[in-house]
């Protein structure tokens, strides 16, 4: 891909995950990345139980777990400047708080439920802020070359670890406590990340103090031709990806696979991913990894073609785990959109990214269940692989356009203005 964003001294070894931990700031950013991932796992399923005790219905218990995912959108285009106006540390330690808070008012005695609702959805309102931020930050304190790839990748296995721990230890947890008390652990969790961000990183001044409209953000980011490319890449491949996932119960029900099959079929495609930034990140150099991208991207939904013989649990399986190690183009993915992104935008263009990618997966195991009330299941996720692929062999080549329109830019500028 684009060989201007390359840098001579990427063909060096990776140094590995081991190097991202020797920045002294980085380390209470992870242990605080942890503690809050893990306090909202556990937060969902808490609320969720509680509010199932108080209403007897399972439509709002499943309501309450929906509005962790509905906000998202608003919260993320609404806030977007914030992230850009104002240092990223106090961003961090606010957004931190204001989730304490609400878990907090969670489990105050005679809560209405209509309360816990809107506190569930301001702690997601507020998620998107954070996350970006937290992702901008992140090129401060790593810099914005390799160890800044490696550093995000960190924080994107333990995001994907918190699905496969996080609901089994909440699920322990209360059969130890009631469902106040693992949400007043997750209070304290929000409040132990606020404090390691606060102690533990160096405060640094905003970058721009500009006040801008969230649409004329949106604009800043997305009006760029290799910027927003690049943007879609990472929001549309997840559309087609969680379309399996969504319909796994209904699948494994239809080749009459049991409980214990289904939940480790719903483990595939987690473990698949997490081993594959593994092994990019540790065995492959940054310039490896950026040669990856276009044919992992592009190769990455093809396992689904598998359910087009509606595969019994063991190809199931392999399909899964593929779709989940191509996920390794992330990687150089990430490297090439820190390059692309201004340094005045890169609050806001990862809080719009991450916004993004939270919304369409929504989007896509919506239209993936709506699609399965007409077609076969194994149609469906047949179809997702197909039509993903598609879209993606179209987004690198507005890539690569996009690249060659820079480069013919740079060769007609003129000497002095060089």
């Amino acid at each position: 891909m684009p060989a201007h964003t390359q840098e001579p001294g990427r063909s060096t070894p990776s140094p590995g995950y081991r190097s991202v931990f020797r920045t002294r700031e980085f380390r209470p950013v992870f242990a605080a990345h942890l503690m809050s991932v893990l306090g909202v796992v556990v937060a969902e399923i808490s609320l969720t139980v509680l509010v199932y005790r108080a209403t007897g219905s399972p439509l709002m218990s499943a309501l309450t777990f929906a509005l962790g995912f509905l906000p998202y959108a608003l919260g993320g285009t609404l806030l977007a400047g914030i992230a850009d106006r104002h240092p990223a540390r106090r961003v961090l330690v606010v957004c931190d708080l204001v989730c304490a808070v609400c878990a907090t008012a969670m489990i105050l005695p005679g809560t209405p439920v209509a309360v816990l609702l809107a506190l569930r959805c301001a702690m997601a309102f507020v998620a998107p802020l954070f996350q970006g931020t937290r992702n901008a930050s992140l090129a401060d304190i790593l810099g914005p070359g390799d160890t800044f790839v490696l550093g995000r990748s960190l924080l994107r296995m333990v995001a994907q670890s918190a699905q496969l721990v996080g609901f089994g230890l909440g699920g322990l947890l209360l059969t130890l406590l009631a469902p106040s008390g693992a949400i007043a652990l997750t209070a304290a969790g929000f409040l132990g990340s606020a404090l390691l961000l606060r102690l533990g990183t160096r405060s640094r001044p905003a970058r721009t103090r500009t006040r801008t409209s969230p649409l004329a953000g949106m604009r800043a980011v997305l009006g760029r031709r290799r910027l927003r490319a690049l943007t879609l890449l990472f929001w549309l491949p997840p559309v087609f990806i969680v379309v399996p996932e969504a319909l796994l119960a209904p699948y494994a029900d239809g080749i009459g696979a049991g409980p214990a099959v289904l939940g480790l079929l719903m483990c595939a495609m987690p473990v698949g991913t997490i081993v594959g930034e593994l092994w990019a990140g540790s065995a492959l150099t940054a310039r490896t990894r950026s040669r990856i991208v276009a044919p992992l991207a592009a190769a990455g939904l093809l396992p689904l073609l598998l359910f087009a013989a509606r595969p019994g649990a063991p190809l199931v399986l392999a399909a899964l785990l593929l779709a989940g190690l191509a996920h390794a183009y992330t990687l150089g993915l990430d490297q090439w959109y820190v390059d692309a992104v201004p340094d005045e935008l890169r609050g806001r263009a990862m809080t719009l990214l991450s916004t993004g990618l939270m919304t369409l997966q929504g989007v896509g195991m919506a239209l993936a269940g709506l699609a399965a009330e007409f077609l076969p299941v194994h149609a469906v996720v047949t179809g997702s692989g197909i039509l993903g692929t598609a879209v993606v062999l179209l987004l690198l080549a507005e890539l690569r356009a996009a690249a060659r329109q820079e480069e013919g830019l740079k060769d007609e500028t003129p000497l002095a203005a060089k």
